[in-house]
């Protein structure tokens, strides 16, 4: 529990800096709405062109980049510092978390409040508002359960995959960029029914660079669609996210205990 206290002032305390300069607040916050204009158009297209994608109905295909982009903006918010670590051990900011005595991965998440995940929530949550709207389906207390998981299984699948890239970073500082084609994969990929790609593609989507569970899987469960992977696996898609990230971490510490430094 103190952890967590000293977790919440200094989060506050970096909140409260951000608002000493008010006009890069905003701005900030309408860069991360901005960054997400590409699904919004997406899903204006999909609404107003077509009746559906890959035999999906448009209302079914919205809830894909609905999902995705709540677990992004999520991730952002919690656990987002992690992308972007090479800049900092070329810096040689991380050789001085280890030294301090609070552990280097929360040093990292705290080092500073993401104020553009304020912009990615809130385009988010109204897509995934505009999706349940015009949705069919029959929102019993099992379906909605299960796609609040599905969000958090993103969130930590995301995190999962980002600390992955964290830890190459550590050995070469150069693979950061990893993150960014990371990144740009998601937002080109992650908003889409995999069945409309050729089947290597999503293939590779599945089971090399799996984010087709981020949010695919879990709306396919969720709509009753097929998706060409057994159900059992598809449903499972937020307990492996988490079990992804709890593995991610394991290879964070291992990693951490054999960085060399910033000129090792």
């Amino acid at each position: 529990m103190n952890a967590v206290r000293i977790a919440w002032r200094i989060t506050r305390l970096n909140f409260r800096a951000q608002l000493e300069y008010r006009s890069e607040f905003l701005m900030m916050i309408a860069i991360g709405a901005v960054w997400q204009v590409s699904v919004i158009v997406f899903a204006t297209v999909l609404l107003t062109r077509f009746t559906g994608m890959g035999g999906w109905d448009s209302s079914d295909v919205l809830l894909i980049p609905a999902t995705r982009m709540l677990a992004h903006g999520l991730f952002v918010l919690f656990l987002g510092r992690v992308h972007g670590l090479g800049r900092r051990i070329q810096e040689g900011v991380i050789d001085t978390y280890l030294v301090r005595p609070m552990p280097v991965y929360r040093q990292l998440q705290l080092s500073y409040f993401p104020t553009n995940a304020i912009g990615d929530l809130t385009v988010a949550a109204g897509l995934m508002a505009g999706a349940l709207s015009r949705s069919d389906l029959d929102w019993t207390a099992g379906r909605i359960s299960y796609l609040v998981v599905a969000v958090l299984g993103g969130l930590l699948l995301e995190a999962a995959l980002f600390t992955l890239v964290a830890c190459a970073s550590l050995r070469f500082p150069a693979a950061d960029y990893w993150g960014r084609w990371l990144e740009e994969l998601l937002g080109t990929f992650g908003s889409y029914p995999l069945n409309v790609l050729p089947r290597a593609v999503g293939g590779l989507l599945t089971y090399g660079l799996p984010l087709a569970f981020v949010a695919y899987f879990p709306t396919a469960v969720l709509t009753g669609h097929d998706t060409g992977v057994p159900y059992w696996l598809a449903a499972a898609s937020p307990l492996l996210g988490a079990l992804a990230y709890l593995g991610s971490r394991r290879l964070w510490r291992w990693s951490l205990r054999h960085y060399t430094g910033v000129n090792g």
